[in-house]
C-alpha cells in the first residue's frame, strides 16, 4: 500500500493556506496604510526668463516638513539656450520651444511620483517689461506660447508672468538671507545686489528707514517672528546691456559714422547699426533725426575716460529727498554687509576681481591695465570667449565699479562689505527661491515652534506686502483656522487622489488572491 504524504493531509493544507492568507492581510494593510517607499523629498520648479537667457532651477525640501521647518536647497539648474524669451517677439512659438530640452532635463530628475505635485513657475524679468512697454500684444503672445509648452509638462503648472522691480529685488533679499540661515537665526541681514542683462536692484535694511520718505521703496516682511522693513529699488534700463545702449546712445548723439569708445579696446572696430542700437525703450526717443544707417564702432582703452562716459548715463542734478542714489531716486544710508550676484559676480569673477579684500584703487588699477590691453592680445589671451562677450568686460567692469560708487555711494572704506558671490550653500543666488517660498508657503512668518502659521503673500507690490500671521476663521487650517492656500489645497487633492487609487488596486489584487485560495480550500 503506497504510504500517504503527510503534506497533503487536510489539517496541514488548511494550516498553509491560512498561513498564506495571514500574509497577505499583512501586505494588504501596509498597502492600506501607505507603508510602500515614496520619494522623501518634494519639490517645485521655477524658471527665470530673463532679458538674456532663461535658465530653469530645481527646488527640493523634507517631505516630512512641509510648509514649517523643512529647509528648501537647490537640487539642480539648467540654462535654456538661445537668447530670453523676450527676444522671439516675431516668432512667439520658438520661446515655448526653446524651454522643451530643460523640461525634459526636470521630467528626469524629479521623481516621477512627485510630477503631478511638483509646482512649476515662470517669472519673467525686465526684458519683458521693456517688450511690453514696447509692445505689449508681442508680449502677450510669448506668454501664451510659453504657458502652451509648459501646461504641457506632467508638473503642476501654476502660470507664468512679469515680476515688478521690488518684487525681483526683495525676492532677492529673501534668498540671500534664506540660505544663509539669517532669517531662521534672527541674525543681522545682509543687503542684495543684482545685475541683470536689462535692470538691476538694490535691497537692504537700513535703522534709517522707516518708509515714510519714501513709501514706494518699502516693502514689509514678517518672517520666523521677526519683522523686517526692506528698502528696495529697481532701476529699469539700468543692467549691464541696456546701459551699454545707454552708453553708445551719448556717444552717438550727433549721429557720426565713427565713435572712438574708451570702454573697448584699442584695436577694436565694429560696424553697428543706428536702427539696432535704438530698439529698445531706454533709448529709443534718443534716436538722432539725421543718423546714417550705420556707424563704425572703434575702441581706444581707457578706464578712466570710460568711467566719464558712463557716469553720464546717471542724473546727480536732482533730488527731492534727504538723499538719493541717482535719477532722484531716494536711498538710506547703506548698513551691513551686501550680496553681490547675477551679472556683478560673472563680470567680476572673468576680471578676476571679486576679493573686495584688496583695496578699491586697486581694484581700478587692474581695470585701468585690463582696458588698456590692446584687442588682438586680449583674443589671443582668451580664445575660447565669445567675442561680443570678450569686448564688453572693460565696460561692464567699469560700470559695476561706477554703480557701486557713484551710484550706490560705496566708499574706499565700505567697498569690503560687499560680497561678489554665485552660490551660497550650493543654491544659486538670486530671486528664485525667494518666489517660490512665497508663492509655496514654505517660510512661516513666527518662529516654527510659535503657535500660529501664516498667509502667505500672493506677491509684493510695489507699496508693500507682508508674511503676516492670521486669526481669521475661514475653513482649512484647523490649527489656525485660515483657508489653506489655493496651490497647496490642489497639491493635496492629487496627493489624496492618487492614495484612493493605489489603495483601490491593492484592495482589488488582494481580494483576488483571497478569493483564489478560497476556491483552493474548498477543492482540498
Amino acid at each position: 500500500m503506497k504510504e500517504r504524504n503527510p503534506w497533503q493531509t487536510p489539517l496541514t493544507i488548511l494550516i498553509a493556506v491560512v498561513g498564506v492568507i495571514a500574509i497577505v492581510a499583512l501586505v494588504t494593510v501596509a498597502v492600506l496604510q501607505n507603508k510602500p517607499l515614496i520619494p522623501k523629498f518634494k519639490y517645485g520648479i521655477v524658471l527665470d526668463a530673463g532679458s538674456s537667457h532663461t535658465a530653469l532651477y530645481i527646488y527640493k525640501w523634507p517631505a516630512e516638513k512641509d510648509n514649517n521647518t523643512g529647509r528648501v536647497e537647490q537640487t539642480r539648474s539648467c540654462k535654456v539656450k538661445g537668447p530670453g524669451i523676450s527676444s522671439y517677439a516675431s516668432d512667439p512659438k520658438l520661446a515655448g520651444e526653446s524651454l522643451l530640452a530643460c523640461m525634459k532635463d526636470a521630467e528626469r530628475l524629479v521623481p516621477y511620483e512627485r510630477h503631478e505635485e511638483t509646482p512649476l513657475y515662470l517669472g519673467a524679468t525686465a526684458g519683458m517689461r521693456l517688450l511690453n512697454m514696447k509692445d505689449s500684444a508681442a508680449s502677450d503672445k510669448v506668454f501664451q506660447a510659453v504657458s502652451a509648452t509648459l501646461q504641457e509638462s506632467p508638473f503642476s503648472f501654476q502660470g507664468a508672468r512679469i515680476l515688478s522691480g521690488p518684487e525681483e529685488g526683495a525676492f532677492g533679499w529673501v534668498t540671500v538671507n534664506y540660505l544663509d540661515d539669517r532669517l531662521s537665526q534672527g541674525l543681522e541681514t545682509r543687503g542684495a545686489l543684482d545685475l541683470g542683462g536689462a535692470s538691476t536692484q538694490i535691497s537692504f535694511i537700513s535703522d534709517k528707514f522707516d518708509g515714510s520718505e519714501s513709501p514706494s521703496n518699502s516693502v514689509s516682511f514678517r518672517l520666523y517672528g521677526n519683522d523686517y522693513n526692506l528698502y528696495t529699488h529697481s532701476f529699469l534700463c539700468y543692467g549691464k546691456d541696456q546701459v551699454l545702449r545707454l552708453a553708445l546712445a551719448h556717444q552717438t548723439q550727433s549721429g557720426p559714422g565713427l565713435i572712438a569708445d574708451p570702454c573697448f579696446h584699442n584695436g577694436y572696430s565694429q560696424p553697428k547699426n543706428y536702427s539696432v542700437l535704438y530698439d529698445s525703450p531706454c533709448v529709443s526717443s534718443r534716436k538722432p533725426s539725421d543718423a546714417p544707417a550705420t556707424f563704425n564702432h572703434t575702441g581706444k582703452g581707457s578706464f578712466h575716460q570710460c568711467q566719464e562716459v558712463v557716469k553720464n548715463v546717471f542724473d546727480f542734478s536732482q533730488c527731492k529727498y534727504n538723499q538719493c542714489s541717482f535719477n532722484g531716486i531716494f536711498q538710506p544710508i547703506l548698513q551691513g554687509s551686501f550680496g553681490a550676484f547675477s551679472a556683478y559676480y560673472f563680470v567680476m569673477n572673468f576680471l578676476n576681481l571679486t576679493d573686495t579684500s584688496v583695496p578699491l584703487e586697486s581694484v581700478k588699477e587692474a581695470l585701468s591695465r585690463y582696458c588698456a590691453t590692446p584687442w588682438e592680445t586680449l583674443k589671443q589671451q582668451h580664445p575660447r570667449t565669445k567675442l561680443k562677450y570678450l569686448s564688453e568686460y572693460c565696460f561692464s567692469g567699469t560700470y559695476i565699479i561706477t554703480l557701486l560708487t557713484e551710484g550706490y555711494n560705496f566708499t574706499s572704506a565700505t567697498f569690503s562689505d560687499i560680497k561678489f558671490i554665485k552660490k551660497i550653500k550650493e543654491s544659486d543666488a538670486g530671486w528664485t527661491l525667494g518666489y517660490m517660498l512665497n508663492l509655496t508657503n514654505m517660510i512661516p512668518a513666527e518662529a516654527p515652534d510659535a503657535p500660529s502659521c501664516l498667509t502667505p503673500a500672493t506677491s509684493l507690490s510695489s507699496q508693500s506686502s507682508r508674511w503676516s500671521s492670521s486669526s481669521s476663521s475661514s475653513s482649512a487650517c484647523a490649527r489656525c483656522g485660515h483657508a489653506a492656500p489655493r496651490n497647496l489645497r490642489s497639491y493635496k487633492s492629487i496627493t489624496v487622489k492618487k492614495k484612493k487609487k493605489r489603495d483601490k488596486l491593492a484592495f482589488v489584487k488582494t481580494s483576488r488572491k483571497l478569493r483564489a485560495l478560497s476556491i483552493l480550500y474548498h477543492k482540498l
